[in-house]
């Protein structure tokens, strides 16, 4: 085998990524807030996912003023160091607030803010023009590391060309603040209970990729926001086995065959078939 072969041979590099799903109590149950990727998305295009996104080198700065559990509880949470916790923890936070202007982090004294008064600096995270630290501290505001919960850490497939180490988090719905589509990224954005979104990936209506039907079928199972930021659930990595030649059909994790039953005959954006 030529170096080149070899090259080609290899998984594509991991990155690490930062998926939060946001819960909101309503009279008919939890309801979760997720955005359909634009078709054009390298990654994922066209698929149903929780707010989120990629590490930024600048979201390990250590002056951010963080209220909650700190790096280290972080690390031991999702089985890392602490650099690369502080890491996921401020991605979380930026990527909430990029793509549904949905701001965890409050005035140094606790007392809330309007995230609307923001949107100029919004768009500069966006465009990388402004780290989420600098944001932070001209603004006088505090990251809320205690509004987030850890909820899962899956890792894309090797034969994807994209590859991401992805740590799911939980975060209940802020109140006085609104989630919003105003993202270059979704073409559809909306609240939704985790069961009816479940059911309308099943009668074909949107796509769901592996993790992001996981994790509703686990908030499925609570009745309010309450009970599921009270449960604390086993975070052990997750990366779905492959059988080659198998395509999309031979992806192996817990609860496969499931997914399966449903999705078997899909063309599915985002997975390599």
């Amino acid at each position: 085998m030529s170096t080149t072969d070899m090259a080609a041979s290899q998984p594509a590099p991991l990155r690490d990524a930062a998926t939060v799903a946001l819960v909101r109590d309503t009279a008919e149950g939890i309801e979760v807030f997720l955005q359909r990727r634009v078709k054009q998305m390298a990654f994922a295009g066209g698929v149903t996912v929780f707010p989120g996104g990629g590490v930024d080198h600048r979201d390990a700065d250590a002056e951010i003023t963080w209220s909650g559990p700190d790096a280290r509880w972080w690390a031991e949470a999702f089985h890392t160091d602490e650099q690369t916790a502080r890491e996921l923890v401020c991605a979380a936070v930026r990527e909430t607030f990029e793509e549904c202007g949905v701001l965890l982090a409050t005035r140094l004294d606790g007392a809330p803010v309007d995230p609307a008064r923001f949107a100029t600096q919004r768009q500069q995270l966006v465009d990388k023009a402004l780290s989420l630290g600098d944001f932070l501290r001209t603004e006088g505001l505090s990251l809320r590391a205690d509004l987030l919960r850890p909820l899962a850490n899956w890792i894309t497939p090797i034969i994807e060309k994209r590859r991401y180490d992805t740590r799911f988090f939980l975060a209940a719905m802020p109140e006085g603040q609104t989630a919003d589509g105003h993202t270059t990224e979704a073409e559809v954005a909306r609240w939704v209970g985790a069961q009816a979104a479940l059911d309308a990936w099943a009668a074909g209506e949107h796509t769901l990729l592996p993790p992001t039907w996981a994790q509703l079928h686990y908030l499925a199972g609570f009745d309010t926001v309450a009970d599921v930021l009270a449960a604390e659930p086993v975070i052990e990595p997750i990366e779905p086995s492959v059988t080659p030649g198998a395509g999309m059909a031979g992806l192996k994790f817990a609860g496969s065959e499931r997914y399966f039953a449903v999705a078997a005959d899909r063309e599915v954006p985002g997975l390599s078939r």
